[in-house]
């Protein structure tokens, strides 16, 4: 039986040389185009960048943290403020991901059981534990349109044995989460495909979760430390295996060149903190490539920190400008340089999906390819 769904996801064009999909998503909270990029609002806050700006640099999708907000301010409250969206004041679609990334991440001494994982959390160093059940129950409180399962976040280069015994439980743990979902008429449940570069494991996981006819599908377990080819390579495998009617989702993902290779291989969605993170040190991304504001050679340049680009920081400030407030650690710095960041990645995912309704889309990578520098030899991207 066909499980109900709080989104919809509807295939409009498909670029003809590629797999490239120019889609729509239908959530209970509006309607957004894909391919796109989602900005990550870690502990329901894009950091430096405020909701009404978000609007104004066409923000159509955030993401927020599970882990971080059952930490604090905690579920139970902003369930009793109306849930996530009343209480950061976001009217968009909001997707939450499951917390086991940053289990793995932020926490010492993780115990991983049939049942979940026990860790200390890297704030009071509390002994938790998290499930399938409990990060549903945290997400259902949060009420975000789309929740992402509990899976194990391992690397990418494990042993054949511990990632088929991971993906066997990353299923199970999809199962019973589907059972512990109290709100599927208002938030979609989406799975994680995993299986590093495996191919018969990725084709398994894929399987198994297709099987569960949930409303969307990540692939979870890449931009991990893995080289851009062999990410390549296993989505060459892994997204034709995922339902052509249902969203495609890559966590983790935000170099331009990626966001371009992601899409041509089908998928829909993207998320990263990178543009934000590297904002506020300093580093733009513009349509010629990569810029490190703090450069002395910065000092006196008095020309548009992007000609090409709309945002607020380009078509009001220059570049030297912005090297004095970086420099000075002023905290308008930051949010200019990741308002910037931001507004190039989503106006690069503006212009992909016009390429690809213009079937152009691999014209469209070749000029980014060249633009932003990654033909040139050596050189440096982030």
């Amino acid at each position: 039986m066909a499980q109900t769904s709080a989104i919809k996801y509807e295939l409009l064009h498909v670029e003809k040389h590629t797999g490239a999909r120019l889609g729509k998503i239908t959530t209970p909270h509006g309607e957004v185009m894909t391919p796109m990029f989602m900005p990550v609002g870690t502990q329901a806050s894009v950091k430096n960048i405020s909701p009404r700006e978000l609007k104004e640099i066409h923000s159509q999708f955030i993401l927020a943290n599970t882990y971080h907000l059952w930490l604090r301010p905690g579920d139970d409250l902003i369930a009793q403020a109306g849930g996530l969206h009343k209480f950061m004041d976001w009217d968009g679609p909001i997707l939450t991901d499951s917390g086991g990334f940053q289990v793995w991440s932020l926490s010492d001494h993780n115990q991983i059981s049939e049942e979940g994982v026990t860790f200390r959390n890297h704030l009071d160093g509390r002994k938790m534990f998290l499930s399938p059940e409990v990060a549903m129950r945290i997400q259902n409180n949060l009420g975000s349109d789309i929740m992402m399962q509990l899976d194990e976040a391992i690397p990418y280069f494990e042993s054949y044995d511990y990632v088929k015994n991971s993906v066997e439980r990353t299923t199970r743990w999809a199962e019973r989460a589907l059972k512990a979902h109290k709100r599927p008429d208002d938030q979609a449940l989406f799975g994680i495909v995993q299986g590093a570069g495996f191919k018969d494991l990725r084709k398994a996981s894929a399987d198994s979760l297709v099987a569960l006819d949930l409303p969307g599908y990540a692939v979870g377990g890449l931009s991990v430390g893995e080289s851009k080819p062999e990410m390549n390579r296993v989505l060459d495998f892994t997204v034709p295996w995922l339902p052509e009617d249902k969203p495609r989702y890559l966590m983790g993902v935000a170099a331009p060149d990626s966001l371009v290779d992601g899409v041509i291989r089908g998928i829909d969605m993207f998320d990263c903190v990178l543009p934000t993170r590297i904002g506020r040190n300093g580093t733009l991304m513009t349509k010629h490539g990569r810029i490190v504001i703090t450069n002395a050679k910065y000092k006196n340049d008095f020309s548009p920190i992007d000609p090409d680009l709309d945002d607020y920081a380009s078509t009001h400030f220059t570049k030297a400008y912005l090297h004095h407030l970086i420099k000075a650690n002023e905290l308008l710095g930051q949010n200019l340089a990741s308002l910037h960041n931001l507004r190039y990645l989503l106006k690069l995912m503006e212009d992909m999906r016009q390429a690809i309704a213009e079937d152009r889309l691999l014209d469209f990578r070749a000029e980014l390819m060249e633009n932003y520098g990654y033909n040139k030899p050596n050189a440096r991207l982030f």
